[in-house]
């Protein structure tokens, strides 16, 4: 009678769970792996800016999640130097999962990067921050949906911190707000190189 009850209240709970939305257990994920899972307001903040080199002051976050950018984003891809944030947040609007390494990561996470990064590049950008020392940044900018359109005013902006790559927490993270931006551009159109 007590495996009885035991195997119905997993069945249950895995019922229940199976509601939970993708966006939902990413901070769970994250903070498993060790790594700060945090949300900015995003909404009100897709200003294009003139400057591509800029760094607005209206950043609510560092690396930027969110906010003023510049006209054109970074070409979709893995980079040795570091990329223009203004650009970045460009990238971030249109769905993109934006991954940054410190000058002090180690060349065997680096390697664990680039690795995941080929594994599904599409709206992927992969780029050093020598700022955020022994860190690793995962930014997404995540506006829910609405029918077709997203919802601008209710966007946030996605910040993650990790000092160690884990292959679940960056999947978890990647899986839940990747295409999900304020502007939903087609995957397709988010190729590297495009």
């Amino acid at each position: 009678m007590l495996a009885l009850a035991a195997v119905a209240g997993a069945a249950a709970f895995l019922l229940l769970r199976g509601g939970e939305s993708k966006a939902e257990s990413v901070p769970q994920a994250m903070r498993a792996a060790g790594c700060t899972y945090r949300t900015f307001d995003g909404s009100g903040t897709g200003v294009h800016i003139a400057n591509p080199a800029a760094t607005p002051k209206e950043w609510n976050s560092f690396p930027p999640t969110s906010g003023p950018h510049y006209g054109q984003w970074v070409l979709w891809g893995e980079y040795d130097q570091p990329v223009q944030l203004a650009r970045a947040v460009h990238n971030l609007e249109h769905g993109g999962i934006v991954m940054y390494y410190g000058s002090d990561v180690s060349d065997e996470e680096i390697a664990k990067l680039r690795s995941f990064y080929r594994s599904d590049p599409a709206a992927m950008l992969l780029s050093p921050l020598p700022r955020l020392g022994d860190k690793i940044a995962l930014t997404g900018w995540y506006a829910p949906a609405d029918g077709d359109e997203a919802q601008v005013d209710a966007s946030q902006g996605i910040l993650a911190e990790c000092t160690r790559f884990d292959e679940n927490a960056f999947e978890s993270f990647r899986d839940a707000y990747r295409f999900q931006g304020p502007e939903r551009i087609p995957p397709e159109s988010l190729q590297p190189g495009s």
